[in-house]
C-alpha cells in the first residue's frame, strides 16, 4: 500500500519496529510514532493485532498522546471491533477522526492498487480520504458506525477461511483419488462447487505456486479465533466455524504458522500421509 501511494506521488511519513520496512521503496522513514503524527494529516495503521494496535494508540507516546485535533487514522488491520469501537471513542474525544478499514485482496491485488476495502467510521471522514484510499484500492465501501469496517472484515475472512481449508481439503482427496487435480478444478470452476479459492488460488497451487506474500497461517488463525469471538457476542451459532479454525491451528503446529495460509493443503497433505497435490499419479492411480 505504501509503495501504491509513493508511485502515486505522495509523499508517505513511515515508522516501523523493523527499520528496513520503514524505508521500503521510497517510504521516508522515522524513528517513532510521535514523529509520523507530528508531520502528517492523514495516519494509516496496518498491524498485525488488536494488541499491537492498542500498544500502538494507548503505550508511551502512542497515538493517543501525540496525536492532535483535525487528524485522520485510518486503522487498515483486522481487528476485534470491540477494541476498535473503544478506540474510536478514545480519539472522538480528541477531536481525531478514526475509520476502520477492513481490507481484502491480498499482496497482489495491494501491489496492483485493487484492494477492496470496508469501512466503520463517519461517512464524511472517510470522504475526506477517500481520493488517498483509492490510491490502493479498487472498491470502497462505507460499511456504517464505529466498527462496522471490521465486522465487515472477520465476515469476509471467515468464508475466506473456510473455503481454503474445504478446498485444500477436496485436491487433497482428489490426489488420494488418483484424480488429476488440475482437471478436478476445471470440473469445480465450471460447477457448484466453486469459490474465491478455487478459483483464485488453486490453479497457482496446483502448479506449486504458493503466491508467496499474502496471510500467513497464523494470522488466518487468528483472524477465524476474532470470528468465533465476535459472534459468540452477538449470539449466532457457529457449527463449521470451530472445525475450520482448528484445521489452521492444526497445520500451523505441524510447522505452516509463519508461511501463507495456502500451505494449509500441504499440512493437510501430511495429516494424510504425505500427500502433495502437484506430484504426479503413477500408472496405477496411486500418488507417489
Amino acid at each position: 500500500m505504501g509503495r501504491r501511494l509513493v508511485a502515486a506521488g505522495e509523499r508517505v511519513i513511515a515508522y516501523d519496529v523493523d527499520p528496513a520496512r520503514a524505508t521500503d521503496s521510497g517510504l521516508d522513514g522515522r524513528g517513532s510514532i510521535q514523529e509520523v503524527t507530528a508531520e502528517t494529516d492523514v495516519v494509516l495503521l496496518s498491524l498485525p493485532d488488536s494488541t499491537v494496535i492498542e500498544r500502538v494508540v494507548h503505550g508511551p507516546d502512542g497515538l493517543a498522546t501525540s496525536c492532535r485535533a483535525g487528524q485522520t487514522i485510518v486503522d487498515l488491520s483486522t481487528a476485534s471491533p470491540k477494541s476498535t469501537v473503544a478506540i474510536h471513542e478514545v480519539f472522538a474525544q480528541k477531536g481525531v477522526e478514526f475509520l476502520d478499514a477492513g481490507v481484502s485482496g491480498g499482496a497482489k491485488a495491494a501491489e496492483a492498487g485493487r484492494l477492496t476495502l470496508m469501512v466503520g467510521g463517519g461517512a464524511d471522514a472517510l470522504e475526506h480520504v477517500r481520493a488517498l484510499l483509492e490510491k490502493f484500492s479498487e472498491s470502497i465501501f462505507h460499511m456504517g458506525a464505529p466498527g462496522a469496517g471490521h465486522i465487515a472484515k472477520l465476515l469476509n475472512n471467515y468464508l475466506n477461511g473456510t473455503s481454503l481449508a474445504t478446498t485444500a481439503e477436496v485436491m487433497v482427496a482428489a490426489r488420494k483419488s488418483g484424480l488429476n487435480p488440475e482437471l478436478l478444478l476445471e470440473v469445480i470452476n465450471k460447477s457448484s462447487g466453486l469459490s474465491f479459492a478455487s478459483v483464485n488460488r488453486f490453479p497457482n497451487i496446483v502448479k506449486g505456486d504458493y503466491m508467496e506474500g499474502g496471510l500467513t497461517g497464523r494470522l488466518m488463525a487468528k483472524d477465524l479465533r476474532l470470528y468465533l469471538e465476535y459472534i459468540e457476542q452477538v449470539g449466532v451459532p457457529s457449527l463449521p466455524g470451530p472445525a475450520v479454525f482448528a484445521t489452521f491451528e492444526i497445520t500451523n503446529g505441524l510447522g505452516y504458522a509463519d508461511m501463507i495460509s495456502n500451505y494449509v493443503v500441504d499440512g493437510l497433505g501430511d495429516l494424510a500421509g504425505g500427500v502433495r497435490i502437484q506430484a504426479e499419479s503413477v500408472n496405477d492411480g496411486e500418488p507417489r
